[in-house]
């Protein structure tokens, strides 16, 4: 079947083949009567935009990017990104809008992809995640034009458009609930320490726990199960090992039953355990996961809204979109007044 052109739509519509491309590409210059004879026609001739020649007009794509500067083995069980990229879909689709996803292994690769896509003109936007504290590609993308949103607190991204979540409100609220139940001495395993809001969360962990006059550890791991089981091991075979352990993510807190289990460690009445973001997967473990609560594939949704605001040309601002509240399952308790169960060092 030939290729209908804009010459074949002018022909049958009667009117200039600018008058087509104005109507076809949204713009100005001719009668919302014309527009619509002209839509009309292309779609009854099964027109459909050539990609080529829509890049090198300087048209939109029609898609947004986004790059994940991960271990590709650890996201095909993250739930949070899953969560994340389907609420990202659920606005894209609505506007007939493609997501471009590319996972890179470094930070370095990441930056080379948007040179790359600028130079092609691959994306009208990106969403910008696992934000750093300096980080490069705010500069990058500015000194590219390319439009984004980026995912975190707007005290990293200053004069720029983010979506946040108020992670110092819940990390304060999560070391509050887990005192009130009487747990004296916490520990944190958390995520990658160069990500901006791990060292926010660091951070307001480490003043909670100063202002209960608790005791509060902190571990690092990378997000993934394997970390999540190390660093729980490390915590309770160590001397005066915590009654609660928070984790960054809902991956690494259900790794850490599989470790408990393993050395006899009963949750929640040995230790009690926090997971964050609340996927799915938090209640269809045994014991069930406490964890603090938000609402990802809204907060994917939020994102892609706030793209489009960008392209239709909103200002730069910070969006809040929610606090993680904490949600009570099965896997927190007040402590045992006892000892931990013996433990076996290499079990």
């Amino acid at each position: 079947m030939p290729r209908i052109t804009i010459n074949e739509i002018a022909r049958r519509t009667g009117v200039s083949k600018g008058a087509v491309s104005y109507a076809l590409n949204g713009r100005p210059g001719v009668s919302e009567a014309t527009r619509e004879r002209i839509l009309t026609v292309a779609r009854e001739l099964g027109w459909a935009p050539n990609r080529t020649a829509r890049l090198l007009s300087g048209s939109r794509t029609d898609t947004f990017g986004l790059i994940l500067a991960r271990d590709a083995r650890t996201l095909g069980l993250e739930p949070f990104y899953m969560e994340f990229v389907a609420g990202l879909e659920s606005e894209l689709g609505d506007r007939s809008y493609a997501l471009l996803l590319q996972v890179t292994p470094s930070l370095e690769v990441e930056l080379e992809t948007y040179r790359k896509w600028s130079s092609e003109r691959r994306v009208d936007a990106v969403v910008v995640v696992d934000l750093r504290v300096d980080d490069p590609r705010l500069a990058l993308l500015d000194r590219l034009e390319i439009p984004a949103v980026f995912v975190g607190d707007p005290s990293v991204v200053p004069g720029h458009t983010c979506v946040w979540t108020d992670d110092r409100t819940a990390m304060a609220e999560a070391v509050a609930h887990l005192v009130e139940l009487g747990h004296r001495r916490l520990a944190r395993v958390a995520g990658i320490s160069d990500f901006a809001h791990v060292a926010i969360r660091d951070e307001a962990f480490g003043l909670a726990v100063e202002r209960a006059g608790v005791q509060g550890t902190i571990l690092h791991a990378d997000f993934s199960g394997e970390e999540g089981k190390r660093a729980t091991r490390e915590l309770v075979l160590r001397d005066g090992a915590p009654t609660a352990i928070l984790f960054d993510n809902d991956l690494m807190a259900i790794a850490s039953l599989a470790a408990l289990s393993e050395l006899g460690i009963e949750v929640p009445d040995d230790v009690t355990l926090l997971a964050w973001d609340d996927s799915p997967l938090c209640s269809i473990t045994h014991p069930q996961l406490s964890a603090m609560s938000h609402d990802v594939v809204a907060f994917g949704a939020h994102v892609a809204r706030r793209l489009f605001a960008v392209l239709e040309g909103a200002p730069p601002a910070a969006h809040l979109d929610s606090t993680p509240q904490f949600r009570r399952r099965g896997s927190t308790t007040p402590p045992r007044t006892g000892p931990l169960p013996s433990r076996p060092v290499g079990g």
